[in-house]
């Protein structure tokens, strides 16, 4: 013979799993929503963030990259080609710097290794296209990046320094 068990089989009967299932219901219903409003209204990113790449400029106007490749190196996706010359003044600088954006895993090593913060993965995460050459990026497209993003990518470095 089986012993019932009396209370659950009276919780069962009462149906109190489905009380406190509508009673949990009931205790978020009345709460404010935690979601946004996406287009509208967006979340706080983080310093730290990895987005869309930039290359910078010295406050002067000079482009920071100094043409030492090792961004190209570093990158495990193999997804940046530099061309590089000497210029008068005996300085090398890039004559060709492109990213292939589909090919990119977003690492951040490229950023970790340049020894002048010339390239950054910005705040930007909102480009996408509609075709696949759109995301060949050219060293025009990457210093409008940068100009476009430059405050925010020095507030973000800034941030970030003590970690670095």
């Amino acid at each position: 013979m089986t012993q019932i068990d009396w209370t659950r089989a009276g919780k069962y009967f009462l149906l109190m799993d489905f009380i406190h299932g509508m009673r949990l219901g009931l205790k978020h219903f009345f709460r404010p929503a935690a979601t946004l409003n996406y287009p509208h209204e967006k979340g706080p990113l983080s310093p730290r963030f990895r987005g869309e790449h930039a290359l910078r400029r010295y406050p002067n106007g000079e482009e920071r990259c100094i043409a030492c490749k090792l961004c190209e190196a570093i990158c495990p996706a193999q997804a940046i080609t530099i061309d590089a010359e000497p210029r008068e003044d005996g300085s090398r600088r890039t004559t060709r710097y492109d990213i292939d954006m589909t090919k990119c895993i977003y690492c951040g090593f490229c950023q970790e290794a340049c020894p002048v913060d010339a390239i950054v993965e910005g705040p930007n995460f909102e480009f996408a296209t509609e075709t696949r050459e759109e995301l060949f990026y050219t060293k025009e497209k990457l210093l409008e990046n940068g100009a476009r993003w430059e405050a925010e990518i020095a507030r973000n470095l800034e941030l970030d320094a003590p970690y670095r």
